[in-house]
Formats: structure tokens, sequence, C-alpha cells
């Protein structure tokens, strides 16, 4: 029989209210046991409105309860390391929300402190466990499009109200978010393209600040080439007059094309065919990520979204960036 996994997540704030808290809770073989955030207040309405029995200010006390058994990381990524580091001395398992942190050096840092005491680290890039996006993996793999060629990503977005207010954003926040929207954006999709196209062999971009309204970068453009073969673009502008978001994927025999964020079909053209597939998330978008975790920890399944693809992923963002 095996034993249940009682969880507390450090950072109880919005991505943990219906994308990621509920999926711990609702799946077999994990229990949600403690919640932390610096507000008590916060913590303990948070803790009440979701049925968790305890509740903390302080992230220390959490991660030393004896009834915790793993930790969820859901702060700003600018504490991730600090905190992923405390949940390795205590010898927990670990899942950190991604970016798994803001550089390439404390992903590496992270990595290799659970990596030598062989504990299982996650991070929470749960687009490698999405129906929707296994569906386009597969699809590649049946070469339903032919060899693939290139894959090019367009990110666009109007200036949010904070943007335009005085407002504190922590994601335009250099001294967290160097890249901004994109430390926060563009890795889901760098990672998603790791995962369908195999490692990148080679990164590099450009990058600035066009709007002059927060001290982070508002647009980025990158190019890149897989393992495989497979080359890529892409561009993030956050300051543009409408949003857009679509992938387009090239092979030698037609084409795939999809939304990374959006949840709208998948186009697939091949020759002069084409059809849309509609695949829908879940209600909480992190229950196959977490469902995935279950698995890992109680056989040989390996969980496609770990410290080491994380790690990976960080690389790809600082090499478009520049900053290695």
């Amino acid at each position: 029989m095996r034993q249940t996994i009682r969880w507390g997540i450090i950072g109880c704030g919005d991505v943990t209210e219906i994308k990621s808290g509920p999926a711990y809770k609702m799946t077999d073989g994990f229990e949600l046991v403690a919640v932390m955030r610096r507000n008590l207040e916060l913590a303990k309405d948070y803790a009440k409105r979701h049925d968790v029995p305890r509740y903390y200010n302080d992230a220390d006390k959490l991660i030393k309860d004896p009834e915790v058994d793993a930790v969820y990381i859901a702060t700003p990524p600018d504490t991730h390391h600090y905190y992923a580091l405390k949940v390795a001395e205590a010898s927990k398992i670990c899942c950190i929300e991604k970016p798994m942190a803001p550089s390439y050096a404390e992903c590496q840092e992270i990595q290799n402190t659970f990596e030598k005491q062989s504990l299982p680290l996650f991070v929470a890039y749960y687009r490698r466990s999405l129906p929707r996006f296994n569906k386009v993996k597969s699809l590649l793999e049946d070469h339903v499009i032919g060899d693939v060629r290139h894959v090019s990503w367009y990110l666009s977005r109007t200036a949010s109200d904070l943007d335009k207010s005085d407002t504190y954003n922590w994601r335009t926040d250099v001294k967290i978010a160097p890249a901004g929207y994109f430390d926060d954006l563009a890795s889901h999709g760098l990672d998603l393209f790791a995962y369908l196209f195999g490692d990148f062999k080679s990164a590099n971009g450009v990058s600035g600040n066009q709007q002059n309204r927060y001290s982070a970068k508002d647009i980025i453009s990158g190019s890149w080439e897989h393992e495989s073969g497979v080359v890529g673009t892409g561009m993030w502008s956050f300051g543009t007059y409408q949003r857009e978001d679509k992938v387009r994927i090239i092979g030698s025999e037609g084409e795939l094309s999809f939304s990374i964020f959006g949840e709208v079909p998948i186009g697939i053209t091949v020759q002069n065919h084409h059809e849309n597939l509609v695949i829908e998330n879940p209600k909480h978008i992190q229950q196959y990520h977490v469902e995935n975790m279950v698995k890992h920890l109680n056989s040989d399944f390996q969980h496609p979204s770990n410290g080491e693809t994380a790690t990976h992923t960080a690389w790809v963002m600082d090499k478009i960036l520049g900053k290695i």
C-alpha cells in the first residue's frame, strides 16, 4: 500500500487558487496539509477556503513541519533558489513554479543540490503533461506533416493597466524578472519546444525596452537550433495594439498551428486539406502535471518536467537574452 504524500505550499497567491492548489487536494496519493503566506491573515483565509488544516507566515516553519513531506514553491521567481535550497536541506520532495529561477546559474545550483541528495525535483512546466500538447507531440512523431523543418512563435499583447499605472508588478521588476513578461510567459513555450523537438543546440537573440514603462525588458526576438536539426524563431512583444499568440510548425508535407496560452483548436494542414482539432484543458490546469508526479514517485514513470529539463530551458532563455 503506497503512502500518501503530504504537501505544503509556500506562497499561496493567484496561481494556487485554481490552476494548481486544488490539483494537490484532488489527486489520489497526495494531500495538501499546510500553506504559507507572509501575511498571516491571507494565509488563514486561503487555508479556510481550501480546507487546509495548517497555515503559516514563516516558510521555515512549513519546511520543517514534520507532517509535511513535500513542498511546492509558488512564490515569485526571485525567491525560488532561496527556498529550494532550504527544502533540499530538509531532505524533502520539491516542486517549483516556473521559471525555476531567474538565471541559469541558480537553476544549476538547485538541480545539482537535489541530484546529489537523490531528492525528487519537479518544475511546473505543466504543458508537457497536457493532452493537447501531447497530441501535438504524437502528430509530429507520426510524421503527419512530414519532416519538421522549422517552428515559429509570435506572442504579443497590449500594455496592461498595471503597466500604465504606478502599481507595483513583480513581473516587470528587473530585479525579479529581468526580461519582464518574457521570463513569465516565454519560458512556457521554449520549454515545450524542447519537449517537442529535443534539446536546444544553440540560441541567441536581441532584446530591449521600447516603452520605458517599467525597468524590465519589453521586447525580445530570438532564434535557435535544436539538436534534431529543427530551426526556430520567436518574437515576444508586450506593448502592441493587440494580443496574438500563434505557433507554426512547418514540415516537408504540411504544418501544425496552435496557441501556447489560448485554448484554440490545433490546426492541421496537409497539402490542400485543413482540419481543426479541439482538445480542452482541465479546469485545474496543473492536474495532469500533479498526477504525473504521483506516477513518478510510485512507479518507473519519468515525469516530463524536472530539474534537469527546467535548467535546460533556463539556459536557452539566458542565451536568447545574451546573459551567457
